[in-house]
């Protein structure tokens, strides 16, 4: 039985809402000779990561220089300028090109009189272009890990975007992929979650995990509009 009227729906960004491809043409691993599968492998490192993502490293082209000091690579300063640069648009693009039926279903929600906000976790040059999406026009709040010092799954970044908005776990609705275990996150801050894989498909060990923390399951992004229904008809 619900309980709460809905009053607003969180979604998460990458993954979710966008995918920063690698383009056709030159990319940040094309500087250094080396497949995108390898430059991931830096770039992602997860200590690294949390660093920038927790906003202890702001400064864009710091970021890149920490990337490239764990490489076994000499890597000159022009090189580097470029990588940033060419991170710099590969996250613009992803932020410019979203999916019709996605920004149709937000806005179709918002509509309806519910807010809309982001949670997710992210470095400065990740969010850097999020102004200029046509996502943030219908976002009521965003929250960036690097701005608030909170990662997901973290209770602590979904409470303070809930305090944000001025509502309660119960009449909040997470939009994830499940990347960062955020939908375990969002559960035990006790909102309403939904497992999202219109843009990306998951291995069907991982899916099953996800689908133990989710409340719900959509492979269409439009299927969130019946979800909503549920909790605004109340």
């Amino acid at each position: 039985m619900k309980n709460n009227k809905v009053e607003i729906v969180f979604f998460d960004l990458f993954f979710t809402l966008i995918v920063p491809v690698y383009s056709s043409g030159r990319n940040e691993n094309d500087v250094l000779g080396m497949t995108a599968n390898e430059w991931e492998k830096y770039a992602e490192d997860n200590m690294l990561y949390k660093k920038r993502a927790l906003g202890k490293i702001t400064d864009e082209k710091e970021i890149i220089e920490e990337i490239i000091n764990i490489m076994p690579h000499d890597v000159s300063q022009k090189q580097k300028d470029e990588i940033l640069c060419l991170r710099q648009e590969r996250m613009r693009q992803a932020l410019q090109r979203v999916d019709d039926k996605i920004i149709r279903t937000i806005t179709e929600i918002h509509n309806q009189g519910i807010k809309i906000g982001l949670i997710s976790n992210a470095d400065k040059i990740d969010r850097k272009s999020w102004e200029e999406s046509p996502l943030s026009k219908i976002f009521d709040d965003a929250v960036f890990s690097c701005d608030v010092g909170y990662l997901k799954p973290d209770v602590a970044i979904y409470n303070l975007a809930m305090k944000r908005m001025n509502v309660k776990a119960g009449q909040a609705i997470f939009v994830g992929d499940g990347g960062s275990d955020e939908l375990t996150g969002a559960k035990n801050a006790g909102m309403i979650t939904v497992f999202t894989e219109y843009l990306e498909k998951k291995e069907e060990s991982i899916k099953n995990k996800l689908m133990e923390e989710a409340a719900y399951h959509i492979e269409g992004f439009e299927e969130l509009l019946t979800i909503v229904k549920q909790y605004t008809e109340l």
